[in-house]
């Protein structure tokens, strides 16, 4: 008489994961795989990572002026280390403030004044249209406010047909970012950044990308802080303006009443 074949047993399993002596037993036999870890403690860990972060870099972006405003209110000796910090990075801004101002330049000084300065830092070049359409202004503007705020970074600006024989006005404005020579970044019109409503904080994005500045840049942070701070007060206004709407529109309801 042949053997009777291996007969297999139905386990029960509601949840594998539930924590009881059922899935115990069966964790302890093999039946079921460890339970894995909670990510809870790692959860719990990197929230109290962050805000520990967030209270040390509490001031980063803060001017000298913003600095004393706040001595009622932080450690007067953690204060003094940001200030002297901050000091020491106005100090080295103002040693490597060598321009300042935008370079108006001619197709003979493009290789002097873009290709070989690139060598020391990158160089940004504003090629505007020949008729000043709505977008190369814009761009104007923002390049002569960034080379008074960025005095350490090189802007230049050519008419585009004037550096480029043939170029066209509808390519214009282009931004060409120059570094050790080459070319590393070219944005064609401001299509892709905003258009007619780009602003300081797209141009600081380009300048930190091509690293012309650094990221944790106090004037970086700073535009970046109140573009964020303004935001906020824009949705809590409209908060406020729904919630009067909706208390008005009760109380004439309430009329009819």
């Amino acid at each position: 008489m042949a053997a009777p074949a291996e007969q297999r047993i139905a386990v029960p399993i509601d949840d594998p994961n539930a924590d009881t002596e059922w899935n115990d037993i069966l964790r302890k036999h093999g039946v079921i795989p460890e339970k894995p870890p909670s990510p809870t403690p790692m959860i719990e860990e990197a929230i109290l990572e962050g805000r520990r972060l967030a209270h040390e870099n509490r001031l980063e972006g803060k001017d000298l002026d913003d600095l004393d405003e706040l001595e009622d209110v932080e450690d007067e000796e953690f204060l003094e280390q940001y200030r002297q910090r901050r000091m020491q990075e106005i100090a080295s801004l103002q040693k490597k403030s060598v321009h300042g101002s935008v370079y108006p330049i001619a197709k003979p000084d493009y290789s002097r004044e873009v290709t070989d300065a690139s060598q020391n830092g990158p160089v940004l070049v504003n090629l505007t249209s020949t008729a000043g359409n709505v977008e190369s202004r814009v761009l104007s503007a923002l390049w002569q406010q960034a080379a008074r705020e960025y005095g350490e970074v090189k802007f230049c600006e050519i008419r585009g047909a004037q550096a480029i024989e043939g170029y066209p006005d509808i390519n214009c404005p282009t931004i060409l970012v120059y570094d050790k020579g080459q070319i590393v970044k070219q944005i064609v019109t401001l299509m892709t950044i905003g258009g007619v409503k780009m602003s300081m904080l797209d141009l600081d994005k380009i300048l930190v990308e091509v690293g012309a500045v650094r990221d944790n840049d106090m004037r970086v942070i700073k535009r970046r802080r109140a573009a964020e701070d303004a935001e906020e007060e824009r949705h809590m206004s409209k908060g406020i303006r729904s919630t009067s709407d909706r208390l008005k529109d009760d109380d004439d309801d309430d009329d009819w009443d």
